[in-house]
């Protein structure tokens, strides 16, 4: 597959701002091009804008070439790029398979791009055969969440596979949820398919949602246009400092990571006694979809004691569900605190 053929062709033509400072090559200790403030605080000169100290660090993490990584401001970043790089509004469109992460449609719709939805199967896996038959010229990017969110489950290997082989266009798998999962993830299949990018984040696992610090690995010619297409400085050297930090202490996320899949297993196991509960999904994530009798009686009451949970009994394939982080063992107590109260009360 010629990636350029998928690529819009404004984007092509595109110049992207150069700073003086990424031109130069060599040593340089006088910095006069940039119209910073000299005075050194540590945060006066700009941050690296391909952070490279980072990309280091995250290659030798993921057996990947710095030259395959790009990082963004949270997923959503590379998310944004993509559609803006690759698709032509209201020429192309994008696949989405719902129930999915929001933000695929969002982004397509403030790009003026068409979205066609194929709806997950029963067993919440991609319908193969439909995704390609409503797949054409135009469908520029498929959109896969493994583990999906909201339902929590991985999509089959072989079914990743053959979407990469097939799709005429991007493929792009939202790994988020990855690190709670024994699936081995997409990663592996990046060499075997030039149209296939893979999102990761530190937003899930490694616990720093807060620094908004996404993951996008895929072959050079996507990466070389996402770095065209993004804002010159747009990871901020904060995010990057805490994000080496995290990484040169991979035992502290490892076992944030054990604590969560026990308290998975624990919360599940608990939730099934309750008389209300009618099903608990299998999960590869760091959260349950539980199917309720009176969903939106259950999540008022929630919010009434100070608990927040996502109601999606309205979303497609979920209904009657509740999506339900896992939090500290704590949390999760002061959560069956409150269904003991509610089933005590006579509810629903």
């Amino acid at each position: 597959m010629e990636i350029e053929k998928l690529v819009r062709p404004n984007i092509l033509r595109l110049v992207p701002y150069s700073s003086a400072r990424s031109e130069f090559k060599g040593h340089a200790g006088v910095f006069l091009d940039a119209n910073e403030n000299p005075f050194d605080n540590g945060l006066n000169r700009y941050p690296d804008p391909l952070q490279q100290k980072l990309k280091t660090e995250i290659s030798m993490l993921k057996n990947i070439p710095t030259s395959r990584i790009f990082l963004g401001n949270g997923s959503d970043e590379a998310i944004d790029l993509l559609v803006r790089i690759f698709c032509i509004p209201t020429q192309d469109h994008i696949i989405i398979l719902p129930p999915t992460y929001g933000m695929y449609q969002v982004a397509a719709d403030i790009a003026d791009v068409e979205i066609r939805q194929i709806p997950l199967t029963s067993d919440f896996q991609p319908d193969v055969e439909a995704i390609l038959n409503a797949a054409g010229p135009q469908s520029k990017i498929l959109f896969l969440c493994s583990p999906n969110n909201p339902t929590g489950n991985a999509f089959h290997p072989q079914i990743l596979r053959q979407l990469a082989k097939a799709f005429p266009g991007i493929v792009v798998v939202d790994e988020a949820y990855i690190d709670f999962s024994e699936d081995p993830g997409a990663l592996p299949l990046l060499p075997e398919f030039p149209n296939l990018v893979v999102l990761q984040t530190f937003s899930k696992a490694w616990g720093l949602a807060a620094i908004r610090l996404g993951m996008a690995f895929a072959g050079e010619p996507i990466i070389h246009l996402l770095n065209k297409v993004k804002a010159p400085y747009n990871l901020n050297l904060l995010s990057q400092e805490k994000a080496l930090q995290a990484i040169r202490d991979p035992g502290h996320k490892q076992q944030m990571v054990q604590v969560l899949l026990e308290e998975r297993k624990r919360l599940a196991n608990a939730l099934s006694a309750f008389p209300f509960v009618r099903q608990i999904f299998p999960s590869d994530a760091n959260f349950l979809l539980v199917r309720v009798d009176a969903p939106g009686k259950l999540y008022d009451f929630l919010t009434r004691h100070g608990i927040i949970v996502r109601n999606r009994s309205s979303v497609l394939l979920c209904e009657g569900c509740l999506r339900i982080s896992i939090g500290t063992p704590d949390e999760n107590a002061v959560l069956l605190q409150a269904l003991n109260i509610f089933t005590s009360a006579g509810q629903p």
